[in-house]
């Protein structure tokens, strides 16, 4: 700052406050000023007004997983919508573990984020304490836990999965099938995999026909494999529903290789709206979460409660689309 200064021939507290929307620097000295840090690379340390504010200019978010295409859809609709009030996005990456949750959101609370966005809503007792006492707000997105720690923005897996087993059994099909992965770390998996059950017990069918295909996230070789098993342990199966359209995609291959015909012998249904699911041939029945709208509706909430538009805890559901294709018709 003060090379800066010496050069725009200013004194240091000048520029600091030329870096200041609304303060008071004429036009002229504020353009003198940007041109010299342009020119010498300077950017400012925000850290000291940081600590005499006690806000800073990012926003904390964690994901349970950095390649999945429906979180990325997420934080960038975030990204996208807060933008224009000069916060950017802290990541953190859970990869599915709540102990990794919790070392993560108390490294990111010791750093002062104005909000923080969390993906699903289980957590530690221990990380549900850190958050009820953050003092800023806590979004919760992509589930409707059963006792929100703030806002929330979300849907029910389980229901959404019952839509599908309801499209099926209305096309006359009764040996359905689910694979997912590993229902102690992946709890969106589990709702997803309880609302299969749900769904067929309450069609009187069988419920048992549940493949479990590994830790989350689910890949297409797991996809492939946990069909393999399938068809090798139960090959009249009539219909299969997939954790995710990537296993999805995977369950695919693994019946083209067989010389199975899908949905002339049994019909596939992924989870995510995934491009490979829209592509591939045929292309795969899936449901859409709708992740750009949590993103969005989530940057929106955050500006609304930071302008004190709001001051209730506010609850927005999500209303997931099944997107019906050739795998199922």
């Amino acid at each position: 700052m003060t090379d800066v200064a010496r050069k725009a021939g200013v004194s240091p507290m000048t520029v600091s406050r030329a870096f200041k929307p609304g303060s008071l620097v004429n036009d002229a000295t504020r353009a003198r000023i940007l041109a010299a840090a342009e020119e010498l690379g300077y950017v400012l340390d925000s850290t000291a007004s940081s600590l005499r504010s006690q806000k800073t200019d990012f926003v904390a978010v964690t994901i349970p997983s950095i390649n999945n295409a429906n979180f990325a859809d997420t934080v960038g609709a975030l990204n996208e919508g807060l933008k224009h009030r000069g916060l950017q996005i802290l990541l953190g990456y859970t990869n599915y573990d709540m102990q990794e949750e919790e070392r993560l959101i108390e490294q990111l609370l010791r750093r002062k984020p104005q909000a923080v966005v969390v993906t699903g809503g289980k957590h530690t007792p221990r990380c549900r304490r850190l958050l009820t006492n953050a003092n800023v707000p806590v979004i919760e997105t992509w589930d409707l836990p059963e006792a929100a720690l703030n806002h929330v923005i979300g849907f029910s897996n389980a229901q959404a999965v019952q839509s599908m087993v309801d499209h099926f059994v209305a096309k006359g099909l009764t040996r359905i099938a689910f694979i997912g992965g590993d229902a102690d770390r992946d709890t969106r998996g589990l709702d997803r995999r309880l609302g299969f059950v749900a769904a067929m017990q309450r069609h009187g069918l069988d419920a048992t026909r549940l493949i479990a295909a590994g830790p989350p996230p689910i890949s297409m070789r797991e996809g492939a494999d946990a069909m393999v098993h399938l068809l090798d342990t139960a090959p009249d199966t009539e219909a299969v529903i997939c954790v995710s359209d990537l296993s999805a995609f995977g369950a695919l291959s693994a019946c083209q290789r067989r010389g199975i015909p899908v949905p002339g012998q049994i019909s596939i249904a992924g989870f995510g709206n995934y491009e490979v699911g829209a592509i591939c041939v045929p292309s795969i029945t899936t449901i859409d979460p709708g992740p750009k709208e949590i993103g969005a509706r989530a940057a929106s909430l955050i500006c609304k409660v930071l302008d004190n538009s709001t001051t209730e805890a506010i609850c927005e559901h999500i209303q997931p689309r099944l997107l019906l294709r050739e795998s199922s018709i």
